[in-house]
């Protein structure tokens, strides 16, 4: 492991600045860190869902996997040139994605975030996975990212999707299904 932490503070961001993983630097709000902070925000967001009561085992198993994920993925981002998210990662979540979806009935209609604590937690920390897509995305445009990265919240939102579906199910809330006519 690299350097320990021995104290938080260094003043170095006073001006604005940040210091990326190669030792340069850059400002806090520019494309690659907001990059990497969005997936450090989704990552706080799975630790909530992780929180709540009652998570099964498989689901926890696997959201702490991505949790894991999302860390490396948030350095290989503000470390340019870093490559930690592999083509494996993305299909381990293409396979936890296809078992957790093979039980559940199919769609026919839209899903409003809801269903319980756990499942509104989920839908949460899926629209932050696709607002950091977005930025990773943004973030593609001027500067190399590898496109694993994309793949993996592109797949890593569709997981989310599918467990906060599972998640309503568990608790006995249910879904919480769109009706046109409720617009109010």
């Amino acid at each position: 492991m690299g350097n320990r932490l021995s104290k938080i503070y260094t003043r170095t961001g006073d001006d604005g600045s940040t210091g990326l993983g190669d030792g340069s630097r850059t400002a806090k709000d520019s494309l690659r860190v907001n990059a990497y902070g969005t997936v450090d925000e989704a990552n706080s967001t799975i630790g909530m869902v992780l929180a709540q009561a009652g998570i099964p085992d498989a689901i926890r198993s696997c959201l702490t996997r991505v949790q894991h994920q999302l860390f490396d993925l948030g350095g290989e981002l503000c470390i340019p040139g870093m490559a930690l998210i592999q083509d494996a990662d993305i299909d381990a979540l293409e396979r936890d994605l296809d078992a957790f979806n093979e039980p559940l009935p199919p769609l026919k209609d839209f899903i409003l975030p809801g269903g319980g604590a756990a499942a509104a937690h989920c839908h949460v920390a899926r629209t932050v996975v696709r607002r950091a897509e977005r930025e990773v995305v943004t973030l593609e445009r001027s500067e190399d990212v590898r496109p694993q990265a994309v793949r993996y919240l592109n797949r890593l939102s569709d997981l989310l999707f599918v467990i906060a579906r599972v998640l309503a199910r568990e608790c006995g809330a249910g879904e919480v299904l769109w009706q046109r006519d409720q617009r109010g």
